[in-house]
């Protein structure tokens, strides 16, 4: 099952999106966002880009990250407000409507943390350069880029099987959305060659998706 086609679904109607993923991935989403979050410490400075409802903004939040969130969706970004209102984490949140293309606002070495959650399969791939450059100019040397998204199977067979799956969700996503869908191709690849370190990478088991751990080269260029 498509995570991101069904997200692109579940826009459309901000207020049910995150009960609509969370049924439709089977908690697996949850499960992903724990483990990336865990590697967040108490103090640190967080950038979630493409934060939606602020489900990984919330995550960090909660362990005393001081977080900004950005998204282009003002309604999903209103929710995120709300849920961290009703969690009492306002103080350690900001949510800003805000596109990949100001990350050139951002200070230098800003960030201790920049992470994103099916966002990337969002972008062009002009856009995920840009991105990627941009996400590596406000981290800190050593800051971390934890990342979530969708991925074009390194195999054959998994690309084949992978596209029966996504078929029927790609045509509901464009019929109601009239939207196509994108899976990154060669997402670990395009990171390194951003400058930075795969500390870890763990992909499903068709191949499809992939959480990965980054981090910042300690030494400008050496992996640049």
């Amino acid at each position: 099952m498509s995570t991101y086609i069904l997200m692109r679904i579940l826009e459309s109607i901000p207020s049910r999106y995150d009960r609509g993923i969370r049924i439709l991935t089977l908690g697996k989403l949850d499960e992903v966002y724990d483990r990336l979050t865990s590697h967040i410490k108490k103090g640190q400075r967080v950038l979630d880009v493409g934060c939606g409802t602020g489900a990984l903004a919330l995550r960090a939040a909660k362990k005393g990250a001081k977080v900004k969130g950005i998204d282009i969706n003002s309604r999903m970004l209103e929710i995120a407000e709300r849920k961290a209102k009703e969690l009492n984490l306002n103080e350690n949140t900001e949510f800003i409507e805000m596109g990949v293309a100001e990350l050139g606002e951002e200070k230098d070495e800003s960030y201790d943390v920049v992470m994103s959650g099916l966002c990337f399969s969002e972008l062009s791939d002009d856009e995920l350069e840009f991105t990627l450059k941009e996400i590596r100019r406000i981290l800190r040397n050593g800051g971390m880029l934890l990342v979530a998204d969708e991925v074009v199977p390194e195999s054959n067979v998994k690309r084949i099987v992978s596209w029966i799956v996504r078929f029927p969700f790609v045509l509901i996503a464009y019929i109601l959305t009239q939207t196509t869908t994108k899976p990154v191709r060669n997402l670990k690849e395009k990171i390194e060659r951003a400058g930075f370190k795969i500390e870890l990478a763990r992909w499903n088991k068709l191949g499809n998706f992939v959480e990965i751990l980054a981090r910042k080269a300690e030494q400008e260029g050496k992996y640049g």
